[in-house]
């Protein structure tokens, strides 16, 4: 079994200026890493366009991090630009893991509807946008989770036939 490397993203003006704790980054490094990724990385940033992409670009670019992983910046606030610093850099969106995310959030929180987070590629790094509280990132990342190799290895170039399982 291939081991992909992941890195996570926290966007967040009052976590970039210490008046909030993180808490969604590292359950979802802690996530991530119980089911066999290796945290090759992890930052925190302001809730600002420029930064969200150098960060996402060193990431994708440099360091050819498998998965990327962002928290926060998805909902409805003026200062929520995630899904607006990332769609640019993305090669190929995959708008199917988004409703899906979406999907499963609704059947808990009518406020779902409100996530823009973005799912996509670049280069053979895959990135997700997620939101920035603990419980919503987690449960959305468990959304995705079985299909995150698969998707990885198709991302990377598998030849493989696609097929359902049982």
């Amino acid at each position: 079994m291939t081991t992909y490397t992941c890195a996570v993203l926290t966007t967040s003006d009052k976590g970039a200026k210490g008046e909030r704790e993180d808490t969604s980054g590292p359950a979802l490094r802690e996530l991530l890493a119980a089911h066999g990724f290796k945290v090759a990385a992890h930052a925190l940033v302001p809730d600002r366009i420029e930064d969200i992409r150098r960060v996402l670009k060193s990431w994708t670019d440099h360091d050819k991090i498998d998965l990327i992983i962002t928290t926060g910046g998805t909902g409805l606030t003026p200062s929520d630009v995630t899904p607006e610093a990332t769609r640019p850099l993305l090669d190929r969106e995959i708008p199917g893991m988004a409703e899906a995310m979406r999907a499963a959030s609704f059947a808990k929180t009518p406020h779902a509807v409100m996530s823009r987070g973005l799912a996509g590629t670049r280069g053979e790094s895959l990135l997700i946008n997620l939101p920035g509280s603990r419980r919503a990132a987690l449960e959305n990342i468990e959304v995705l989770l079985p299909a995150l190799p698969h998707a990885l290895a198709k991302i990377k170039g598998d030849p493989e036939d696609c097929q359902a399982h049982p």
